[in-house]
């Protein structure tokens, strides 16, 4: 995928997230103390092994970690346009949301995801000293460390189907397994002794727990009045956020245990709750509308738009979204919020087609007449009727007025 359109669509923080959220995978329990003995194990510390060659035993592992992950992800994006129309559906929502508070509980301690210990065996045998070895021990290792790598890995797919692209999907895992393996390439390349295990290890799961509740609160926005309303673009909204999520964590949401006394345990759960909401309040504040110069009239569905249009003469534009679209909430928040963008908009007749569920006959009619097969798609329509322009991705303030001017 181009540069570009990463950065054209806002993935950047997506691309840095999964990166750091793969090393603090490599910090966990299931993974971290067996980094320097798989490394042993495929030759890369050898005595004898030199250090190019040590690098190229790590890469072929961490390949091997690449590919498997890559796969699923792009799985994942193959699946997105179905995973997209059901995160509109509260028979949905609901118990995925509830399967992510299960995996936040297991990160907490409550309970263990793993393989059965006959799979797990077969599959720690695999692979040996060389790059072949290397490769196929990593293809299997992020499987064997499944109790804290799954569900990780089940939130980051989540996310990866709301993008509902192969490419953003298959490259965010990509991104996610290099943050995974990065360790080591550390350990084979500088034979450096890793910092013993202990309780900060814990820490890192407290911490992937907090953010799958807080997983599990963002898809129930849409869904959830009350949460969808939450949210003030202002930075005493913003500064009050970080201010209760940094409460929660002196309180000890990352570094105390749910496995000690019943105070600390109390004391934890306030914690976790806290750094939660702030987080979410973080997130709400993101997903919050700038104030506009001058509001903006949005009509509801195609034929009210296109009415609306005809009988003032002007251009129409359609926007077709859902809330559980990620990039029709970008275009929202950074580019029909641009104050340029407003005031050449102001001269259209504007319309909202919400194609959040699949159940209404004329939204669906719509999406047919305009091939409005994936989300966001924006429609320009010319004052004769004609449609001047279809959008199917995110674009930014330049490029929509651009298109504007051309439409209108």
């Amino acid at each position: 995928m181009p540069s570009s359109e990463i950065l054209s669509h806002g993935y950047v923080w997506a691309f840095l997230t999964v990166f750091v959220g793969g090393f603090l995978t490599s910090l966990t329990p299931c993974v971290y103390p067996m980094i320097g003995i798989t490394v042993s194990i495929f030759g890369a510390r050898d005595e004898q092994v030199s250090r190019l060659r040590a690098l190229t035993l790590a890469s072929f592992y961490v390949g091997g970690i690449c590919l498997m992950y890559t796969s699923l992800g792009i799985v994942a994006g193959l699946l997105g346009k179905q995973f997209g129309t059901a995160l509109g559906n509260p028979w949905f929502v609901i118990p995925m949301c509830l399967l992510f508070a299960a995996m936040a509980a297991s990160m907490f301690g409550a309970f263990e995801i793993d393989l059965p210990s006959g799979l797990k065996q077969r599959l720690s045998g695999v692979g040996g000293k060389g790059y072949f070895g290397a490769f196929a021990m990593g293809l299997v290792g992020g499987v064997i460390a499944a109790p804290c790598t799954g569900p990780v890995l089940a939130s980051v797919l989540t996310y990866v189907s709301t993008t509902r692209s192969v490419a953003i999907g298959g490259s965010l895992l990509f991104t996610y397994a290099l943050g995974m393996g990065s360790l080591f390439f550390v350990v084979a390349v500088f034979m450096q002794k890793l910092p013993k295990s202990g309780a900060w290890m814990d820490a890192v799961k407290s911490l992937f727990g907090a953010v799958m509740l807080g997983m599990a609160l963002y898809f129930l926005r849409p869904i959830v009045e009350p949460l969808r309303e939450l949210g003030q673009r202002t930075p005493a909204f913003l500064g009050g956020s970080l201010a209760v999520a940094a409460l929660g964590v002196a309180l000890g949401a990352i570094h105390l245990s749910f496995h000690d006394s019943w105070a600390r345990r109390a004391r934890k759960a306030l914690g976790v709750a806290l750094l939660v909401a702030g987080g979410f309040g973080v997130v709400a504040f993101q997903l919050s509308a700038k104030p506009l110069p001058k509001a903006l009239a949005w009509a509801r569905g195609e034929q009210a738009g296109l009415a609306q249009a005809k009988a003032a003469h002007q251009p129409a534009l359609l926007d077709f979204y859902a809330d559980w679209c990620l990039p029709c909430k970008e275009l929202e928040l950074k580019t029909f919020s641009d104050p340029t963008v407003a005031e050449a908009l102001a001269r259209f007749s504007l319309a909202k087609v919400d194609c959040t569920t699949d159940d209404d006959p004329l939204v669906i009619d719509a999406k047919k007449r305009y091939h409005a097969e994936t989300l966001p798609t924006v429609v320009l329509v010319r004052p004769d009727g004609s449609v001047a322009h279809k959008i199917d991705h995110f674009v930014g303030p330049d490029e929509l007025l651009k298109l504007l001017r051309d439409a209108s």
